[in-house]
């Protein structure tokens, strides 16, 4: 037996969750001290520092007490949170039609399963039992469903609210010192990661206990129409990614090309009319985009863990505690994330500018070090010593040291991950240099390097995921390799915090630019920014390699679902699965990149046409119209996010209904297979060639000097690799793992469906 009672995992869990939401609250007051209005008491009351010593000396010489650039701080955040706000109001207007008309499909497709009769049937796993009927499953899967969409959302809108709320106060904070600057935004990142852990677990944790109520001992059916928690948040995390991926770079690029390299002006100059547009780009796509991405990922990798177990032996002799292991996991990550997050803002301070990108690093590796501890604890105390687990009809016997090795294997496969995305996009070690010194020779060796990078990126992660697959399963069935998607993700609420603090850093240097500060405080607003983009590159790894894992492991659950006893693919009908599957992540790529294309064209063409018509622009005596900018960026992402969408939410019902379930786990296969390969590669690309442009405007070495400065061929070659690399890096990578795991998760929800009624052409012929 388990040494903690079914009661006490009632209270801990939402106890924890409610410790996390708690933490994210004090964290944004922190953040709120600082002010945005004119007024001069807030910040000289804590003259008397850490370190005793006052600091209005500092101050003084930065022009802190400059009343008018706070007030065009406050000016232009305003602009940028308006912007963003109103985007995603588009946005969901939009995605709440897509999401009423797909709950009506869930509920009809699975409804009709038994031809919509209230009457008990016998369970899929134990004939002898009678389970809820299956128009029971098609109402809670489309309530779990909704649950999904709604959180996902509201994750993504708060995430965006809280980035556009402190951008431009660690812009302020930049002027007392980098310190200053680096606790504000991480501590805002670490608001959005905290709230997004707490409410996933919290929400997912009310709607099993609620839907328990009318299922009673039927926990096959009850966590079959859990599922639905996961395909809700995917699908709401699937447009908003394109969506706003597809806004921030049109944004971006239209900016790049026309400013930097045909106007020869810096980037964020507020003479440029796609400025504020870029700027909210970075809320909408890196933040409010990568909140429901993870949250996503999280929700699912919990469903699959919870489907599996309920007709292993913790569900068939309804052991609570054991059959909350993922959810215990989570709990302990956020506690685990707080203690990680203190060392960041309050055990050590920052200093210099060397020591930011160490501090991040950091956060991963304690945050990993006391996991594993913490995993441990969570194994010996909920768990049996030993229980049986469902592995393709059979049971087979577990240890429970052996699931502790399984998400431990996830856990540290992560780190390994996020290690091997910095090496290489990072500008402190030599795959980047090279890229940058390719630059010499012109854009085109430039963009050779680049791509050779980031195909060589692929190597480490591939092994470690396959290793960590070859572990977990070996030990614990589809179980295991469930619960090592869960280890990864495990540590999200620091992932999400070390993420969401690029973008504000990004949009803090864009605020000091706009409101003309000294080039001293664009400085360190660059240095943060700098190691914000490797972290962000580090998110994505851990966004690629968490969704390769739960696609994994939501496929086990499918085939075991669907009654499908082997995959095999030398029958035709898995093959042509395989091969169209393997195909659809070049298909969705070459979507998302056109719209990226086609909507910058636009953006250029406006941009030249304010240059060109509106008088003393370019001199700074005429405000460009920023609105219309925002409105091309919108309009674009709107129209353009529809169909990448539909390509991938109605391929499996097409799939399944027309050519069956072997087909179908053919194309989640060929897909997973291919995706994480073209998201791996594409990320670290366009990482690599952002920070290769970095590097050169820094001038930061001997080398970088050689490069530069600003405005040189060879930094005119890195903008051009930086451009191209934009849609690679925002848009189509961290959208492609959105497509391996929403495509596995909505067929593990329809599969009652496609076995029963699927593959009418097969059934024809």
């Amino acid at each position: 037996m388990a040494v903690l009672p079914d009661l006490g995992t009632e209270i801990v869990i939402p106890v924890c969750a409610i410790i996390g939401i708690v933490f994210s609250l004090v964290q944004w007051v922190l953040v709120s001290k600082v002010k945005l209005s004119a007024d001069r008491t807030g910040s000289s009351a804590e003259n008397n520092g850490k370190n005793g010593y006052s600091e209005y000396l500092i101050e003084e010489e930065d022009g802190v007490n400059d009343q008018n650039v706070v007030v065009k701080c406050a000016e232009i955040q305003n602009a940028i949170s308006e912007g963003a706000t109103s985007f995603l109001f588009t946005e969901y207007q939009y995605v709440g039609i897509f999401m009423v008309a797909f709950a009506i499909i869930i509920f009809l497709f699975l409804g009709s399963v038994e031809g919509f009769s209230t009457k008990e049937q016998p369970c899929t796993y134990n004939k002898e039992k009678l389970c809820k009927p299956a128009l029971a499953t098609a109402i809670f899967s489309t309530v779990s469903f909704l649950l999904g969409a709604v959180t996902s959302v509201v994750s993504g809108f708060l995430g965006m609210k809280i980035a556009t709320y402190a951008n431009a106060r660690t812009t302020l904070e930049a002027r007392k010192g980098v310190g200053k600057a680096f606790i504000t935004a991480f501590r805002s990142g670490a608001v959005m990661g905290f709230l997004l852990a707490a409410n996933g677990l919290l929400v997912l944790y009310i709607a099993i206990n609620l839907f328990k109520l009318y299922y009673g001992d039927d926990w096959e059916g009850l966590f079959e129409a859990i599922t639905g928690y996961g395909l809700g948040g995917s699908s709401m995390a699937l447009f908003g990614r394109v969506g706003g991926g597809i806004y921030t770079k049109a944004a971006d690029v239209g900016a790049d090309l026309v400013g930097k390299v045909e106007r020869n002006i810096p980037e964020d100059d507020p003479r440029n009319p796609a400025v504020i547009a870029d700027n909210v780009g970075d809320n909408v796509g890196d933040i409010a985009g990568m909140g429901s991405d993870l949250f996503g990922s999280y929700a699912e990798s919990s469903c699959a863990a919870l489907v599996v177990a309920s007709i292993s032996s913790f569900g068939i002799t309804h052991d609570f505690t054991a059959m909350s292991f993922p959810l215990l996991i989570s709990s302990m990550g956020i506690l685990v994330c707080l203690i990680t997050t203190l060392f960041a803002t309050d055990f050590f301070e920052i200093k210099a500018v060397k020591e930011i990108e160490p501090a991040l690093k950091n956060q991963l590796i304690i945050s990993t070090v006391l996991m594993t501890i913490g995993i441990a604890i969570v194994t010996w105390t909920c768990l049996p010593s030993s229980f049986t687990i469902f592995n393709f009809g059979t049971q087979k016997v577990v240890k429970n040291w052996q699931l502790f090795l399984c998400v431990c294997v996830g856990l540290w496969a992560g780190l390994i991950i996020g290690f091997v995305t910095e090496y290489y996009t990072s500008n402190a070690y030599s795959p980047v240099q090279d890229v940058a010194d390719s630059c010499r020779t012109g854009a085109a060796t430039n963009v050779i390097f680049g791509l050779a990078l980031g195909y060589k990126s692929v190597i480490i992660p591939i092994f470690a995921i396959a290793i960590s697959i070859f572990v977990s399963f070996t030990f614990a069935a589809m179980y295991g390799i469930a619960v090592a998607a869960l280890g990864m993700l495990s540590t999200i609420a620091t992932g999400l915090a070390i993420d969401a603090y690029g973008p504000i850093s990004d949009n803090a240097g864009g605020i000091a630019e706009m409101a003309g500060m000294s080039h001293r405080i664009r400085e360190r607003t660059d240095a943060l920014d700098a190691a914000g983009n490797t972290t962000a590159a580090i998110g994505k790894g851990f966004a690629i390699g968490s969704a390769a894992l739960v696609s994994l492991a939501l496929f086990g659950a499918f085939v075991s679902r669907a009654a499908i006893s082997t995959v095999d693919v030398l029958t035709p009908k898995v093959f042509i699965g395989l091969i169209v599957g393997a195909m659809l992540p070049y298909w969705f790529s070459a979507m998302t990149m056109k719209s990226v294309g086609s909507a910058a064209l636009k953006m250029v063409e406006e941009v030249r046409r304010q240059f060109n018509t509106i008088p003393g622009l370019m001199e700074g005596h005429a405000r460009p119209d920023y609105a219309t900018c925002v409105k091309i960026s919108t309009d674009a992402s709107i129209k353009e996010m529809i169909p990448p969408g539909a390509l991938v939410m109605l391929t499996p019902l097409i799939v399944g209904t027309l050519f069956g379930v072997e087909t179908l786990s053919g194309v989640l296969a060929g897909s997973l297979v291919s995706g994480v390969q073209i998201a791996i590669s594409a990320s670290n690309t366009g990482g690599a060639w952002d920070n290769a442009k970095k590097y050169i405007e820094a001038g930061a070495s001997e080398h970088a000097r050689t490069l530069g400065p600003k405005g040189s061929d060879p930094h005119k070659a890195a903008v051009i690799g930086d451009t191209i690399g934009d849609p690679l890096k925002d848009t189509s990578g961290p959208s492609l793992n959105i497509l391996i795991k929403l495509m596995a998760v909505e067929s593990l929800v329809f599969a009652p469906f496609f076995a029963t009624h699927g593959g009418l052409l097969f059934k024809i012929f």
